[in-house]
C-alpha cells in the first residue's frame, strides 16, 4: 500500500505561512489590544481596518487573571445546550461539547458580537484572531461565521489562534474535521514552552514511560502550527495533532516539575525567532532515512518542533509508529469519503520526495533545478515520476476551480493558496529544465501552462496580507524557494543571448535584453526573492555568469556585476 504523507511539506507549508506576515500582524493587534484591556474587564475584542485593502482583524484578549481562573476549569456544555452551534450538527454526528470557560466568555458579548455579524458585507475579507482564551473565543466567533459562509459571494474567514487551549470534544473535532474547508480555517499557532495548548489533551503521570493520548477528553481541529527554538512545522491530521501535543507533553515534563504553572508567553518573540530561524540543517541527520520518504519527513518535522533530537529512542521510535499509523488510518478514512481536496493528500508523499531531492542536490553543489536538468543518476529519474503526478493534479484542480459558480471565492481558499504556492515553486523550474532541453525558446511565451498562470494569479489576487514582506523573505531567506517560478526560463533565456553574441547575431537587441535580465536578478536579490541555491557552484545561474563576465570583460560596471565580483553574494544566506 502507498504511504501519503501529511508530514511530506509540513516545514515548507510552516516557512510558507511564516514568511507571508499574517502571525506577525495578527500578534501585533492582539499586543496593541492587550494594551488596550482594562482591569475590570474579562474580555475586550475589537476590529482593525487594514489600510488600503479590503480586509479586517478581529482580535480577542482575556484578562490574564481571568485566565488563570478559567485554565482551570475543565468542564464541557452539551451542544444541546448551544442553540447558535446548532448546524455543526448532523445525522451521524448529532452531539458534540465545548468548553465551558469559552462558551461563557462567548456568550459574555454575543449581543456586541451578533451585531457585527449582522453589519459584516459579503466581500470582506477577515482574519479573526485571539491569544489564550481569547483564541477560543476567536475560534467559537469563527465557527459561528460559518453558518453563513455558504451564501454566494461571501468570503471565508481564517482564525489564527495563538497558545489557545482546546475548546472542544471529539464530537466537534469530528463535526469540524469532516468538513475540510471547515477544518483549513483555523491555524493553532502553539509554541513548545507554552502549557496551555497542552494543558487538557491527557493528564501527566511521572511514572509512565509514555502518554496515551486517547485519555483525553479534549480534541484538537484545525491545522496547528507547532513551534519550538529549532523552528517550526504544521499539522493538520487531528489525530496526529493528538499524538504531537501528548509528546511535546511529556517531553516537558521531564525537564519541568509536574505542577508547571501557566504564565504568559510572547508569541512575539516566537514569530521573531522564527523569522530568524533557518529551518532546514542539511541531510547528515536523516542519511539512514533515505529509502523512506514517510519517516523521513515524520523526523524532520518532529526535530523542527524540539522532539527526537537526541539519539532515537524507544519512546521515539513508538512516536513515529504512531503518526505512521495514523497516516494510513487517515488515507483508509478519505478514500471512502469524496472531497475536493482527497488527492491533494495524496500528492503530499511527492512533494516530500522532492523536498527530499532538493536537499540531497543542494549537498552537491548544484541545487535541484541542474541536477534534474543534467538527469543521469537513478534519484534523478525517479523525480520524472513524481512531477507528473504532482503537475497533473494540480492541472484538474485548477480545472475543477475554474468550473465553480463562485471560482473567485474558492480561489481564496487558504489552504490551496499555500499548497498551490508551494508546488508551483517547487515544480515549475522542473518543468522549464525539460522545455529547454528539448531546445524550447521563450518559455514564458511559448512553453508554461495555464495552470500555472492560474495558481501565480491567485497569488497576487490574495494580496495584502497574503503577500510576503521584504524583512521577512530576508529572514527567512535561506529555507525559502525562489518566489518567481519561472526565474529558471530567465536564466535560460540569458544563456541562449549569450550565445548569440558569442556569435555575433542580433548584438544590439541581445545586449539589451541582457541588461534588463540583470536589471531583473539585481532586483530579485534586494528583494530576497531568489534562493541562495542559484549560487552554488554547479547551478546554471553561476554558468551564465561566467559567460557574461567574459563577454562584458572587466570595464563593464553595473550593480550585478559589482555584486558578483566583489563576491557579495557569498554572504546572501
Amino acid at each position: 500500500m502507498n504511504q501519503f504523507s501529511l508530514f511530506s511539506s509540513g516545514i515548507e507549508l510552516a516557512n510558507l505561512v511564516v514568511s507571508s506576515g499574517l502571525l506577525k500582524l495578527s500578534w501585533d493587534k492582539i499586543s496593541e489590544l492587550y494594551t488596550e484591556l482594562n482591569q475590570s474587564e474579562e474580555i475586550r475584542w475589537k476590529v482593525y481596518q487594514q489600510p488600503q485593502s479590503n480586509c479586517i482583524i478581529v482580535a480577542f484578549v482575556v484578562s490574564p487573571n481571568c485566565t488563570k481562573q478559567l485554565l482551570e476549569e475543565e468542564e464541557l456544555v452539551p451542544s444541546s445546550s448551544l442553540p447558535f452551534f446548532h448546524f455543526l450538527r448532523t445525522e451521524i454526528n448529532s452531539s458534540f461539547s465545548i468548553s465551558k470557560a469559552a462558551v461563557t466568555l462567548f456568550d459574555s458579548i454575543l449581543d456586541q458580537l451578533s451585531s457585527f455579524k449582522d453589519r459584516l458585507g459579503n466581500s470582506i475579507s477577515m482574519i479573526v484572531t485571539g491569544h489564550c482564551l481569547g483564541g477560543s473565543v476567536a475560534s467559537l466567533f469563527t465557527l459561528w461565521l460559518l453558518e453563513s459562509i455558504n451564501r454566494p459571494g461571501t468570503k471565508r474567514p481564517l482564525c489564527i489562534t495563538f497558545g489557545a487551549p482546546l475548546i472542544g470534544d471529539k464530537g466537534l473535532q469530528q463535526a469540524i474535521s469532516q468538513n475540510l474547508m471547515w477544518n483549513s480555517d483555523f491555524l493553532h499557532v502553539a509554541a513548545s514552552q507554552d502549557l496551555v495548548p497542552r494543558l487538557f489533551i491527557s493528564p501527566y503521570n511521572p511514572n509512565a514511560m509514555e502518554i496515551d493520548s486517547q485519555t483525553g477528553i479534549y480534541k484538537p481541529f484545525g491545522i496547528f502550527l507547532l513551534c519550538s527554538e529549532y523552528g517550526c512545522s504544521s499539522l493538520e491530521d487531528p489525530e496526529a495533532v493528538s499524538e504531537v501535543l501528548v509528546a511535546m507533553d511529556l517531553e516537558i515534563a521531564r525537564n519541568k516539575p509536574p505542577n508547571e504553572q501557566w504564565h504568559m508567553i510572547d508569541y512575539g518573540a516566537v514569530v521573531k525567532r522564527l523569522m530568524s530561524t533557518v529551518r532546514f540543517k542539511g541531510i547528515s541527520q536523516l542519511s539512514e532515512m533515505i529509502e523512506c520518504p514517510l519517516q523521513a519527513g515524520i523526523v524532520l518535522q518532529l526535530q523542527a518542533i524540539g522532539l527526537n533530537r537526541r539519539q532515537q529512542s524507544g519512546a521515539s521510535n513508538l512516536l513515529i509508529a504512531k503518526l505512521e499509523k495514523c497516516e494510513k488510518a487517515l488515507v483508509l478514512k478519505r478514500k471512502m469519503v469524496f472531497n475536493p481536496f482527497k488527492k491533494l493528500n495524496k500528492r503530499k508523499e511527492d512533494m516530500a520526495k522532492l523536498e527530499w531531492y532538493k536537499k540531497v542536490s543542494k549537498s552537491e553543489d548544484k541545487g535541484y533545478y541542474d541536477s534534474y536538468k543534467n538527469r543521469g543518476l537513478k534519484k534523478d529519474m525517479h523525480v520524472v515520476t513524481f512531477k507528473k503526478s504532482l503537475t497533473n493534479y494540480w492541472k484538474e484542480m485548477v480545472a475543477e476551480v475554474e468550473r465553480m459558480p463562485q471560482k473567485e471565492e474558492a480561489s481564496f481558499r487558504t489552504r490551496w493558496l499555500y499548497a498551490g504556492t508551494n508546488y508551483r515553486r517547487m515544480v515549475e523550474p522542473l518543468d522549464i529544465a525539460d522545455y529547454y532541453k528539448e531546445n524550447g525558446e521563450d518559455y514564458k511565451a511559448n512553453g508554461r501552462s495555464q495552470h500555472y498562470i492560474k495558481l501565480e494569479k491567485w497569488l497576487e489576487e490574495a494580496g495584502k496580507p497574503l503577500s510576503s514582506q521584504v524583512i521577512t523573505r530576508k529572514h527567512n531567506v535561506s529555507a525559502s524557494l525562489t518566489e518567481d517560478s519561472c526565474f529558471w526560463a530567465h536564466v535560460e533565456e540569458a544563456l541562449i543571448q549569450c550565445e548569440l553574441l558569442r556569435n555575433g547575431q542580433e548584438e544590439e537587441s541581445t545586449r539589451k535584453k541582457l541588461i534588463r535580465f540583470e536589471e531583473y536578478v539585481m532586483e530579485q536579490i534586494k528583494e530576497y526573492a531568489v534562493s541562495p541555491e542559484i549560487f552554488l557552484g554547479g547551478s546554471s545561474f553561476m554558468q551564465w555568469w561566467k559567460d557574461y563576465e567574459q563577454i562584458v570583460g572587466t570595464s563593464y560596471k553595473s550593480q550585478l556585476t559589482d555584486f558578483m565580483k566583489s563576491l557579495l553574494y557569498q554572504q546572501y544566506h
